[in-house]
């Protein structure tokens, strides 16, 4: 098997028009498609997606976000349990995606100043495996963490001997 590398990450939103107006606005998403409704029946929901099978696809929406990983945004209806909250990250289950910028500092004052809740920092680290990384974490409007980072050159790790991380600002 060859593996070439992440191609896209999925996860459901409540609101799929807000949601790909948030990452456009603020992330500068190119959409790449949209699905609309997926007329399938409960067997393939259940058997082939893992979901309930009253639950149905609205639309998938596929966003390119600069020169990284495709994000792929669903929108479902008829889940029995649609309220349920977001893993924090914490617990088993939880993520985030983090998105390289130029200047972490200016991005976080940048998405700030437009009203995205952005929790404390940017933070530098400053020793050890991570050494060179700016980072911060945000919040979509649905509740999603996101990060942002930067980096000021070869992470510590890799200063220390470790392959390097891919990063889409080097495509390596």
């Amino acid at each position: 098997m060859t593996i070439y590398g992440m191609q896209h990450i999925g996860f459901t939103v409540p609101d799929l028009d807000q949601a790909v107006s948030f990452f456009k606005a603020h992330f500068g998403a190119v959409e790449c498609l949209s699905t609309g409704p997926i007329d399938v029946d409960d067997t393939y929901m259940r058997r082939r997606l893992g979901v309930p099978g009253s639950a149905r696809i609205d639309d998938i929406r596929v966003l390119r976000v600069g020169h990284g990983t495709n994000l792929e945004l669903f929108q479902y209806s008829g889940d029995p349990d649609p309220t349920a909250e977001l893993k924090r990250n914490s617990q088993p289950g939880g993520f985030h995606l983090a998105f390289q910028v130029e200047d972490c500092i200016a991005a976080a004052d940048t998405l700030r100043a437009a009203g995205v809740e952005v929790l404390d920092g940017p933070n530098y680290v400053d020793a050890g495996a991570m050494a060179g990384l700016t980072w911060c974490y945000l919040k979509a409007p649905w509740g999603q963490f996101l990060e942002i980072v930067s980096m000021d050159g070869p992470l510590g790790a890799e200063r220390a001997g470790q392959p390097p991380q891919w990063s889409p600002v080097t495509n390596r």
